[in-house]
């Protein structure tokens, strides 16, 4: 018997040792980065395979997936951590962070060497025109048009916190992707954006940054945040990630930001030409910005396509299992029916970020499940909606006909309704399909991958050829769908039971 679990202990030990070191991060410039630079770390060490999921939303996405497992480690900043994920207004040193921590299962180390607190910015032209130098300021203008993103307006270190602290309840701010307000300040569309004090847009689009002149802000030095058994788990890979404390400075760490945002370089380029440089000592070489077709048919151009496939065949598969049998509900229960039509419609009007903010409540997961649920959920309506018209189509001189000849319920069913109803079932799938081909691209904000990845770093760095590298796959993925199902419907069509 102890023989039997020292090889049970040993077999486990191995599973855990082969499973691959899983790095996350946000989805803003800087988090990309600092995701590469330690994916590239560890794989670099030769000792872990590793795996990266860029762009997966915000803290409490990530904090989730940290919890459940699903990633390993992320970049985060110290003024996040004790406001965000611990509730505290205190100014916590790393000692205090970890101990509050430990319940969770989780640490923070390896100080990165930068502060990257929030900032107010407007336009510098603006400021000067209103003699606007200090946050205090902004209350003199209440009609100032602020485009502030999502999550800074949300987070108690942000705007909800400072507008009370200051007094900014009267400014209305408007909820924007941190990327698009950028574009939208250039265009004088609005006044004022938050950033980070590493951000290289700040000087790329003539921004002033208003001093925080109540110190509201805490500090945010970067470092990791990662699972307590990291270092025990991954003792090559940790030893690696050692090496990254205190090698960078805010003035490096912009450069790396400008690198991406202005150059317009990959990110993956960006860490690897970063850690090349502090191991060589060597200063950095400007890359040649990459053409469209370049860009398109990358290395993860078979990857993404491989995962979105996944993630909208698989959708699709439990939408016309549930599907179609509820349609048949619909048409003999009326009364049932009409709920049935009532609760999928509605689910077509919920926001796509918001059903998966509440199946990674529900599910207690990240990634893959929960997107397939989502997508399966936004299927379900055109394939029970064309299930109950096409029933209700067929004659009731056929249903009458095939009573008279003793045929039972469900021998009409298979044999001459779904038959005669399927070029109809099939359009509806069709409808589907296409719907969730481009519904799948979410599936990124939540680390499942697909090629919704390019999108969100296009949104992250204002690149439209990531977008297009994203939304042309996309698009391509949808009409090559359509196209199939059409010959589909012609060849049923064609073979289809014809009656007298």
């Amino acid at each position: 018997m102890p023989t039997v679990i020292a090889a049970i202990c040993v077999c486990v030990t191995q599973i855990a040792s082969a499973a691959p070191f899983v790095v996350g991060s946000k989805r803003f410039t800087e988090s990309f980065i600092l995701g590469e630079i330690i994916a590239q770390t560890v794989r670099d060490a030769g000792d872990t395979s590793v795996q990266l999921k860029s762009g997966m939303g915000n803290t409490s996405i990530l904090l989730a997936a940290l919890k459940s497992g699903e990633i390993d480690v992320y970049p985060e900043y110290t003024g996040t951590i004790a406001r965000e994920i611990l509730k505290t207004e205190q100014a916590l040193s790393l000692e205090e962070i970890n101990a509050r921590l430990a319940p969770m299962g989780l640490r923070a180390g390896v100080p990165l060497g930068f502060n990257n607190s929030y900032v107010l910015a407007m336009r510098s032209d603006l400021a000067r025109s209103l003699n606007i130098k200090t946050i205090s300021d902004l209350s003199q203008y209440p009609t100032l048009i602020l485009g502030l993103s999502h999550e800074f307006i949300g987070r108690a270190d942000g705007w909800r916190g400072l507008s009370k602290e200051y007094g900014l309840e009267a400014l209305r701010p408007r909820g924007l992707d941190h990327g698009l307000a950028y574009e939208a300040i250039a265009a004088k569309k609005i006044d004022l954006v938050d950033a980070y004090g590493t951000d290289s847009k700040l000087s790329r689009y003539a921004l002033t940054a208003l001093q925080d002149d109540r110190h509201f802000f805490p500090s945010y030095e970067a470092l990791l945040l990662f699972r307590a058994e990291v270092p025990e788990r991954f003792p090559v890979a940790w030893q690696a990630l050692q090496k990254l404390e205190h090698s960078l400075t805010q003035d490096s760490m912009l450069a790396l930001n400008t690198r991406a945002e202005i150059d317009q370089q990959s990110f993956s380029s960006v860490a690897k030409h970063f850690l090349q440089n502090t191991t060589t000592g060597t200063s950095p070489t400007t890359a040649m910005r990459s053409g469209f077709m370049t860009v398109l048919f990358g290395p993860d151009f078979w990857r993404l396509t491989g995962q979105h496939l996944f993630l909208v065949l698989s959708a699709l598969a439990l939408a016309s299992l549930a599907g179609i049998p509820l349609g048949m509900v619909c048409f003999y229960a009326p009364r049932l029916g009409q709920v049935v039509l009532a609760v999928t419609s509605v689910m077509q009007t919920i926001p796509s970020l918001a059903v998966l903010a509440f199946l990674i409540t529900v599910l207690g997961t990240i990634g893959t499940v929960p997107a397939i649920v989502a997508l399966f959920l936004y299927a379900l309506l055109p394939i029970v909606q064309n299930t109950h018209a096409g029933l209700k189509e067929i004659p009731s001189s056929m249903r009458q006909a095939a009573t008279a000849l003793g045929i039972t319920t469900g021998q009409r069913l298979w044999l001459i309704e779904l038959p005669l109803a399927r070029g109809m079932i099939l359009s509806g799938v069709k409808i589907s399909a296409v719907l969730c081909v481009g519904t799948a691209t979410i599936a990124a904000f939540i680390g499942a991958g697909g090629f919704g990845e390019r999108i969100v770093q296009g949104l992250a760095l204002n690149n439209t050829q990531l977008l297009l590298a994203g939304a042309i796959p996309a698009a391509g993925m949808a009409l090559l769908m359509q196209g199939g199902f059409f010959l589909l419907e012609k060849y049923f069509t064609t073979n289809a039971p014809h009656h007298v």
